[in-house]
C-alpha cells in the first residue's frame, strides 16, 4: 500500500491538477487569441484553420483518458474509504458496501427508500 505510484499516475494526477488551474485556463485563452490574432496574416486559410482544429483536437483526445484515468482511481479510493467507513460502524448495513455494482434500476429503488425516509424524518422534526 505505500508502494509508489506507476509513471502513468503520477503523469496524469499532475496533469489534471495543472490542467484545473486558471493560469491553465488563461494560457489556452491566449493561444486562442493569438491565434485569431493571426487569422488576418494567414488570410484565413485553411491550413490556418487546421492548425487550431488538430491541435484542439490533439488536447482534447489525450486530456480526456487522462482525466477519467485520474477520476476513476479517485472514484475507486472514495469508494474504499466509505467501504471502511461503513465495515467499521458497528449499526451499519454492510449490505452497502458494493453499491456501485448495482443497475440502475435497483439505486433508483433504494434512492427512493431514502428520499422517503428523509421526508419522514423532515416531517417528524417539523411537528
Amino acid at each position: 500500500m505505500n508502494g509508489r505510484p506507476s509513471f502513468f499516475t503520477r503523469f496524469s494526477k499532475e496533469t489534471s491538477r495543472v490542467a484545473g488551474r486558471p493560469v491553465t485556463f488563461a494560457l489556452a485563452v491566449l493561444v486562442l487569441a493569438a491565434w485569431a490574432l493571426t487569422g488576418p496574416i494567414f488570410r484565413y486559410s485553411d491550413t490556418w484553420q487546421l492548425v487550431i482544429n488538430t491541435g484542439t483536437t490533439i488536447v482534447t483526445f489525450l486530456m480526456v483518458f487522462l482525466i477519467q484515468a485520474t477520476q476513476n482511481r479517485d472514484t475507486e479510493a472514495l469508494h474504499l474509504k466509505l467501504d471502511e467507513i461503513i465495515r467499521a460502524l458497528k449499526d451499519a448495513d454492510n449490505r452497502y458496501l458494493d453499491l456501485e455494482e448495482l443497475d440502475e434500476e435497483e439505486l433508483v429503488r433504494l434512492r427512493e427508500k431514502y428520499t422517503r425516509l428523509a421526508e419522514r424524518a423532515k416531517r417528524a422534526a417539523a411537528d
